[in-house]
């Protein structure tokens, strides 16, 4: 639509999302012309229409989206086309990464949707959207406050991630339980490089689900075009006939001509049948974890007999429970139990509040440990990805009040064999309470393999013989109900001598019997080699990789050698911290506490160059290689500013000028109020030393020059995310060099490559936040 709205008449400066207003027959015509190439669906031009890129107009969204869609609706009468409301990112970047609170970004989504229902769209379409986060509250915004069909896509780059780090599964894994219509990928790249992400995305959603792609045409040229012609589009194309994909289009540069043709080709076909793999799996954006073997949850976050735990949850302390998820994660968890219940507090309030700090230092998948619907109703919402809840049980009154939970938050569901009579002492009883709460959560609509069953592990010090009776209704409950199972391992030795013999031999027992989710504290070294023994020797460790990666190199250790490594690897979980490794980790009070200490006997910039920039250093160097993503990076840096902070504070102690390490101007170029990567660049550039002037968005390049003139600055930064203001960005450019000024200049954003960056004129391509550092680097060695 940009560029269709640029190429008959709107001018630089001029927002799109206005041309309902200002240049409406222009409009009209441009939405009739694809309905008369075949487009079924016309997305409306609302795709910014939301309060946030709309302040400074003059106008609200709702009345920009209901212009827009009486002007698509006219158009489509002709053919009788559907209009849908064109939902796009909002352009921020939602907490912890951003500033943007999460419940905002559904208040602003909320105002669009309830706009377009009132102009009488058919359906929403969330598209181009590159954080799972925000894409949620979009889908929650739609479904909370309409009844119209939903699609939602999403822009993956050429490495299989979004912008943000996420990945195709945990797409299709968190949009599909959040009950959307249908889903898509759009914009980016072209139909070739799209391809092989579409066929697994056909792969891990429901059979019945509709998949649709909407390509680029191939990549922009300087001048406004594209690189793939309407033929070799149509031709891309017909590859998507045996994927399982049911609905096709165009994004960026795909005039009529491209519809037409596409309509052409697959008029007359029909969509392949998909064929799904069926998983388990819990999620983060960044990773997702299939739960199909044994799969270790970290108990370390349950204040059940932990008072140092108690203590932080009781001061609203997140700094101890975030240490101990990373220490966790370092010791082979793949998910986090994490439970907030203690009497005398507010478990609704503290448990949201730890799922959003937790979330801010780890990817790993959560467990929200809880049996009050108002904490989980809370706590789901506001999760980023796909959790499991624990738990439900056998009470009639229990399931009616978290399953529907579960089902509207798309997350999987632990079921405790007990109800209101208590544990049964039989298999056989624990076996019947299984097969009715597995029928009640499939009547709630949750899925077979979202479902598991905790058959309960009681002490062997009081009932013995339970632990057989455990062992066989789980061996029941896997093979006859077909659902994974659960089990905390450790209760099985309370009260008695040398528990770690005891858990470990149960844990190897439960694992023979089929466990599938085993609750244990991954820093016991017998319990991880337990797990990670049997891995090898069931084959679900292919060629033993993760076996000698975790212990080539390691001597057997005594049972004392290994409770004195226990011991230590918890206290350093919630103990000192270098703050190399706290900034590594992203862990702002460990920094803070850290640079605090290490500032008593090392200058000030002497701890920032021999620390805090290698520190940053090896972050950087984890985001270019693919081991860390987005989320990751700004926490690290984030942990780097709470050092930097203090380091800023003992400099002006001692009554020195603190040392920049150069002045930066950055700006998002005029026309172009997308500043996400702009700002993303600011924090990285600040946490290396850096002397930042932000001059924000739709900057024009007078001001530009001028901020130079006043700042001598040697290095500039440019940013646009649009093909129709790139033409801004190379206008800025020359004017720095009109000026005489000798600046070098760098540039980023979605539409440009390295080619296009030099043909504009510009002396670095950043590719990526770190890559902009690096240049940077370069400038002012």
């Amino acid at each position: 639509m940009g560029t269709q709205l640029t190429e008959r008449g709107l001018r630089t400066g001029q927002k799109p999302e206005l041309a309902a207003f200002l240049m409406p027959e222009t409009l009209e015509a441009i939405h009739r012309d694809y309905a008369r190439a075949g487009a079924d669906i016309l997305l409306a031009n609302t795709f910014g229409a939301n309060p946030k890129k709309l302040a400074g107009t003059g106008y609200a969204a709702e009345q920009i989206i209901m212009a827009s869609i009486a002007c698509a609706r006219r158009a489509a009468e002709e053919t009788g086309a559907l209009v849908a409301l064109d939902i796009g990112p909002l352009g921020e970047l939602l907490t912890p990464a951003g500033t943007l609170e999460f419940e905002d970004a559904c208040s602003q989504f909320a105002d669009m949707v309830r706009a377009g229902v009132k102009a009488g769209a058919d359906l929403i379409v969330l598209e181009t959207m590159t954080d799972l986060y925000e894409l949620k509250a979009g889908i929650l915004a739609a479904r909370e406050n309409s009844d119209l069909p939903v699609l939602v896509s999403m822009s993956f780059e050429s490495r299989g991630r979004t912008f943000t780090g996420c990945t195709v599964e945990s797409f299709a894994a968190t949009a599909a339980g959040l009950g959307v219509d249908g889903i898509g990928i759009n914009c980016s790249l072209g139909p070739v490089e799209i391809l092989p992400f579409a066929r697994r995305l056909c792969r891990c959603v429901p059979a019945e689900m509709p998949v649709f792609v909407k390509p680029n045409a191939g990549l922009p040229n300087p001048d406004g075009s594209y690189d793939i012609t309407p033929e070799d589009f149509a031709r891309d194309m017909s590859e998507y006939l045996s994927t399982g994909v049911s609905m096709v289009g165009g994004c960026c540069g795909s005039n009529p001509e491209y519809i037409r043709l596409l309509r052409e080709t697959f008029a007359d076909k029909v969509p392949a049948r998909k064929i799904p793999v069926k998983k388990s799996v819990l999620c983060t954006p960044v990773r997702c974890v299939e739960v199909d073997g044994i799969t270790v949850v970290g108990e370390r976050i349950n204040p059940t007999g932990k008072k140092r735990l108690q203590q932080a949850l009781r001061e609203g302390d997140s700094a101890y429970p975030c240490a101990q998820a990373v220490a966790q994660a370092e010791a082979g968890a793949e998910v986090l139990d994490v439970n907030a219940g203690l009497p005398g507090i507010d478990e609704a309030a503290v448990l949201t509040h730890l799922v959003k700090e937790l979330q801010s230092v780890t990817d790993l998948p959560l467990q929200l440990d809880s049996s009050n619907p108002e904490a989980l109703a809370r706590a789901l919402r506001i999760y980023n990805g796909k959790p499991i809840v624990n738990s439900v049980n056998g009470e009639q009154a229990v399931l009616d009040a978290i399953l529907p939970l579960c089902k509207k938050y798309g997350a999987a569901v632990v079921g405790l064999t007990l109800d209101e009579h208590g544990i049964p002492k039989t298999s056989d009883e624990r076996f019947a309470i299984a097969r009715r709460i597995v029928h009640a959560a499939e009547e709630a609509g949750i899925a077979r393999e979202d479902i598991y069953i905790d058959c309960l592990t009681l002490t062997a010090s009081a009932q013995q013989e339970g632990a057989a009776q455990t062992l066989e209704a789980l061996t029941r409950c896997k093979k006859e109900l077909g659902v994974r199972t659960v089990l905390g391992v450790s209760n099985i030795s309370f009260g008695l001598p040398c528990r770690g013999y005891l858990n470990s031999t149960f844990l190897t027992m439960a694992m023979q019997a089929g466990l599938d989710l085993a609750i244990i504290n991954p820093n016991t070294p017998e319990m991880m080699g337990a797990v990670r023994s049997f891995r090898v020797l069931t084959s679900q460790d292919e060629k033993s990789a993760d076996y000698i990666e975790a212990y080539a190199g390691v001597q057997v250790q005594t049972t004392q050698s290994a409770k004195a490594e226990q011991a230590a690897q918890v206290q350093s979980a919630g103990g000192d911290m270098s703050l190399f490794d706290a900034v590594r980790r992203g862990l702002k009070a460990e920094a803070r506490e850290a640079a605090r200490q290490a500032l008593t006997v090392t200058e000030p910039l002497t701890l920032v160059n021999e620390t805090l920039i290698p520190a940053l250093d090896a972050v950087g160097d984890g985001f270019e290689k693919g081991t860390i993503f987005l989320p990751q990076l700004l926490q690290s840096a984030s942990a780097a500013q709470a050092a930097f902070d203090l380091v800023k504070e003992a400099i002006a102690a001692s009554g020195r000028q603190g040392e920049s390490r150069g002045r930066i101007v950055l700006a998002t170029v005029k026309g172009d109020v997308h500043d996400i990567g702009k700002n993303i660049v600011r924090v990285i550039l600040e946490n290396y030393g850096y002397d930042v002037l932000d001059l924000g968005r739709d900057v024009p390049p007078e001001a530009v020059v001028q901020a130079v003139k006043e700042t001598g600055a040697p290095l500039v930064g440019l940013s646009a995310l649009m093909t129709t203001t790139v033409a801004s960005m190379q206008a800025t450019i020359e004017a720095l060099h009109k000026a005489g000024l000798s600046c070098k200049v760098m540039v980023g954003g979605a539409v440009l490559t390295p080619e296009y960056a030099r043909q504009i004129g510009a002396d670095f391509y950043a590719k990526d936040a770190k890559a902009s550092a690096d240049i940077a680097k370069q400038i002012f060695s």
